[in-house]
């Protein structure tokens, strides 16, 4: 007989991965899950520090327009969403494991209630496995997520950008961008 247990993350199963997600996060708010990994080519302790001071956020994630802290625990979020306007929330630390995990969940009154959990996974001599899962309720429900695919603001999408920025931000020093920088004006004569 063989083991039927599913070995994937929480977010990947097939029935009620919803609910099962719900149920791996502290004080969970929100329906809606998504999970995102990446491996960083630097320590843990590195990566857990940069995130855990949440100011260094809006360095690398996109749509965060400014993460005030307010204390040890709690934070205040702006996030950019479709159409020009911006969605705020505060956030509270729900678990807090040096060089392990971080969790948090938005107190009442969210725009965007979400709660979520970043892990840390020591990778030996590939760095650190970084992984992120998220709960929210978008604003307006599936009409609202589905408007904020079509902006690209919608949080699955986010999600692997924004790791995919941090992995650069950490092992570069700099995000890559197709932007032109101001020696590449001058060369073209602009």
């Amino acid at each position: 007989m063989t083991d039927s247990r599913d070995d994937g993350p929480v977010v990947a199963a097939k029935k009620n991965a919803d609910a099962m997600t719900r149920a791996t996060i502290p004080d969970a708010v929100g329906h809606s899950a998504l999970a995102r990994a990446v491996t960083i080519n630097r320590p843990v302790a590195e990566l857990y520090a940069y995130l855990r001071d949440f100011s260094n956020l809006p360095s690398f994630m996109e749509n965060v327009v400014r993460v005030r802290v307010s204390d040890d625990t709690t934070s205040h979020w702006e996030v950019k969403a479709p159409g020009g306007t911006t969605v705020e929330w505060t956030a509270r630390l729900t678990a807090d494991e040096p060089n392990a995990l971080i969790a948090w969940a938005s107190e009442e009154g969210a725009d965007v209630p979400n709660s979520g959990r970043v892990e840390f996974r020591d990778a030996g001599a590939r760095g650190t496995i970084v992984t992120a899962t998220i709960l929210y309720d978008p604003p307006a429900g599936v009409v609202g997520k589905l408007i904020a695919k079509m902006f690209q603001r919608e949080p699955a999408i986010q999600a692997r950008r924004d790791l995919r920025r941090f992995k650069q931000l950490m092992e570069a020093g700099e995000i890559a961008t197709p932007a032109m920088n101001r020696k590449q004006f001058e060369e073209m004569g602009l």
